[in-house]
């Protein structure tokens, strides 16, 4: 054998080049993960412009009452499925999806943003406050940064380079997503 590495059954240490077809596999979720955050990033941004726009230009209050709430849904939709489904199986091989760790303490840190901004466009919703653009725009700037840094980091830590070292082909092609 001299002195070439073969994988183990649980990853390589990354040493050698993948192939282009082993690429996509250890990639897939981080691809996957890309598409998701992807819309979170544009409808993020959508409200943000909102926020900083009425009139013609901008959505009305209805439309930003209706995105927001969507958004909030979608996003905890998402989080419920990684943290039930996908998070507990990584975390067998991978420290960063353990409960204690960064990725689900910013799950936490998000959720909590995401709550106060729920229960704010609830509010404008059923008629018991005016939307207020610049609170709305408020409730965001509380859980913005946490928010892009984890769509950032979730999808790295979900890349080719880190997967293999953790993780077999083969294991790849079982994993959910």
């Amino acid at each position: 054998m001299g002195s070439s590495k073969m994988a183990s059954s649980s990853g390589d240490s990354g040493d050698s080049p993948l192939s282009a077809t082993d690429f996509r596999t250890y990639n897939r979720m981080s691809e996957q993960m890309e598409g998701f955050h992807s819309h979170f990033r544009l409808t993020w941004n959508q409200l943000w412009e909102a926020c900083e726009s009425s009139g013609k230009r901008g959505l009305s209050a209805r439309q930003m009452i209706m995105m927001g709430l969507q958004f909030c849904s979608q996003l905890d939709f998402h989080h419920s499925i990684e943290e039930q489904h996908i998070f507990p199986v990584l975390a067998k091989k991978m420290p960063e999806f353990r409960k204690e760790l960064e990725l689900l303490s910013q799950h936490r840190q998000i959720h909590a943003g995401l709550e106060k901004l729920e229960k704010y466009l609830e509010k404008c919703r059923s008629g018991e406050e005016d939307m207020r653009r610049e609170e709305v725009k408020r409730l965001m700037d509380g859980f913005g940064k946490v928010l892009w840094t984890h769509l950032d980091q979730e999808v790295q830590t979900l890349g080719a380079a880190n997967m293999r070292k953790f993780w077999s082909l083969a294991e790849m092609r079982r994993l959910p997503m």
